[in-house]
This record gives structure tokens, C-alpha cells and sequence, in this order.
């Protein structure tokens, strides 16, 4: 029996019928290939398991693609921050996108994508098809998400934080500092994180033996003017709550903004606990109470981990959660 032929780029080019430049030019991302002979190589590629030679510890990391679905918030900065640093500090380059949608990446960004060779890709808080995960696959190129919208695909490397146990620290905390009506301002219903931070506040009502009410949970985005709306929303109620956890810092500036529009003290009238710990929540008046999500560890961590997939080194596992840690600011007090 004669031994299995070795995959390369002749191989792949004789089954597809075309040129080994042409091969070359899809592994690499270059444009000018027509689209159902980019299709057929990458099939090709996929199904014999083609993988690009990994550089040598000698050679410097090139360029890392950095992608958003939106990054009009500070949030998204501090993501820049620790995928900027850890990039740096691998001698390696960044570049950033901004699909301006939560769809995921389509075929325009793959376009943009193809006209440069990048080592690897780190996707943040946005979808990610199947479609685009083979053709990302078929480039060997290593891609890491960050706080992915939806449950990973099995195979996918994701990085995020552990949102269930912030939302039972941020809930317990007003629980303990003797609160009843406690609500709770959460994202949108299909991002994982959301329902994580809501499975923990409900956790700790249930385990302080206090009833979960449905008009306490409102969702939205993590925007100000969500933190606004449904702030004024939750105060309009006829027995209001006397503290908010807000699924982000934002959300809580808004919930600070529409108490105050209400004629409310924070925290005399009523407690504010936010989520992500931006450098925001330390100047904000009051100091706000969140939990610190370590988004700039977060980022580092993908790039990091991405560059090494890069090289031929395989993560030792496929979902990474850093921890969450409560931050108790002036934001917050005992129920009078």
C-alpha cells in the first residue's frame, strides 16, 4: 500500500484544476481569484486539512486583524487597549474593523481581509457563520472570539468572563445591604453574557429566598440611553425599586441620569450597581459600584492566544472565562 501523498499546494492545485499561483493566491487572500474557483480550493483546502507552514520562533509576528461589530463606547476601547498591548508586546501589528453590524463578518470585510495577510483574527462580540468560519479555516487562518453573541460553535476558540457569577455578586451585594426591590437592567436577549448576568441575579434572589419579579427585569442594549429609558421605566412602577444592577456601566450612567430627572439620590434614594468597571465608573458621581469585567485581559489574552494558534500551538482548551470581581464604590447603601 502505497503511502499517503502529503498535502500541498500541487496536490490541492491538480484537484482543482488550476494553477498553483491561483492556489496560492486563495491560501494567501488575494483578490483576484473568481469566486467559484475561491470556492472550490477552499473546499479543497478544508477537506485535506491544508495548513500553512507556522513561522519559526525567529520570525516576528506580522499583523493581527481586530474585528468589531460596533466601538462607539468605551467599552471597545479598553478591548483596543489589551489586544494593542499584547500585539506589541509579540512584535506584532494591529489592525482594526468595524463590521457596524452584529451579523457578523460578510463577504465585504472577507474582501478587505483577502487584500492584506494577517496571522490570525480576534472577532468581538458578534455573531460568527458557518460560512465564514470555513472560509477562515480554508486560509489556515486562526481566529479567537471575544464574548461571543451566541453559544460558540463546537471547535471555535472564545474568550469571555464569568457574567453569572458578576451578576450574583452585584445582586447579593443589595440583597445584604438589606434591599428588596432589586431590578435589574440587562442587554439583548440573544447575547450570552445578558442572560448570564440575569441567571445570577435570579440565582441570588432565589437564594435569599426572595421572589423573582418579572416587571423588575428590563432588557435593552448596554447604551446610556437604555440605562435612561428603562430606568424611567422602573421608576414609574407603582412600588419603584429601591436599587438597579445594570448590565453595564453605561447602562447605570443612564439609570444615575434618570433618577436624578426623577428628583432621586444616588445612593440615599436608591443604589446603582454597574457592570465592566470602566475608567468612567471611578469619576462618575457617585463613584459607581460595578462589577470589574477584565476586558483588557480579555483581549490580550485572544491575541495572544491567536498568535499562537498562528505558530501550530493548539490552546488547551476551547472556552476561557476570566473572572469577575465586585467593586464596591459610593454608588451603593444600606436600605433606610
Amino acid at each position: 500500500m502505497s503511502a499517503k501523498r502529503r498535502v500541498t499546494i500541487a496536490l490541492i492545485a491538480e484537484e482543482a484544476g488550476v494553477s498553483i499561483p491561483t492556489v496560492s493566491k486563495v491560501i494567501n487572500g488575494r483578490p483576484e481569484v473568481a469566486p467559484a474557483t475561491r470556492s472550490r480550493v477552499e473546499r479543497l483546502l478544508q477537506q485535506h486539512g491544508y495548513q500553512r507552514r507556522a513561522s519559526t520562533g525567529d520570525t516576528p509576528a506580522g499583523l493581527v486583524d481586530l474585528v468589531f461589530a460596533e466601538i462607539e463606547s468605551p467599552w471597545a476601547m479598553e478591548i483596543v487597549r489589551g489586544a494593542e498591548s499584547a500585539a506589541h508586546e509579540a512584535g506584532a501589528s494591529l489592525v482594526i474593523s468595524v463590521l457596524h453590524t452584529h451579523a457578523g463578518p460578510g463577504r465585504d470585510w472577507m474582501e478587505r481581509l483577502a487584500g492584506r495577510r494577517t496571522d490570525g483574527v480576534v472577532i468581538v462580540a458578534s455573531r460568527l457563520s458557518a460560512g465564514v468560519q470555513d472560509q477562515l479555516r480554508a486560509r489556515s487562518l486562526p481566529f479567537v472570539v471575544v464574548d461571543p453573541e451566541g453559544e460558540p460553535a463546537p471547535g471555535v476558540v472564545s474568550v469571555g468572563a464569568t457574567n453569572w457569577n458578576g451578576g450574583l455578586a452585584a445582586t447579593r451585594h443589595l440583597v445584604e445591604l438589606g434591599h428588596r426591590r432589586i431590578a435589574m437592567i440587562s442587554g439583548p436577549a440573544d447575547m450570552l453574557c445578558s442572560q448570564a448576568r440575569i441567571d445570577g441575579y435570579r440565582a441570588a434572589l432565589e437564594t435569599a429566598g426572595m421572589p423573582v419579579t418579572p416587571e423588575l427585569i428590563r432588557r435593552g442594549t448596554f447604551l446610556v440611553d437604555s440605562g435612561h429609558d428603562n430606568g424611567h421605566a422602573l421608576l414609574s412602577l407603582d412600588d419603584p425599586p429601591t436599587a438597579i444592577f445594570a448590565g453595564s456601566d453605561l447602562q447605570a450612567f443612564g439609570v444615575f441620569e434618570a433618577a436624578r430627572q426623577r428628583g432621586l439620590r444616588v445612593p440615599e434614594d436608591l443604589s446603582v450597581v454597574g457592570f465592566d468597571d470602566l475608567p468612567l465608573a471611578r469619576s462618575a458621581w457617585p463613584p459607581l459600584t460595578t462589577v470589574r469585567q477584565p476586558l483588557q485581559e480579555m483581549a490580550a489574552l485572544a491575541t495572544r492566544t491567536v498568535l499562537a494558534m498562528g505558530r501550530g500551538e493548539l490552546p488547551e482548551t476551547r472556552r476561557v472565562e476570566l473572572a469577575t470581581e465586585l467593586i464596591v464604590r459610593e454608588s451603593t447603601a444600606p436600605l433606610t
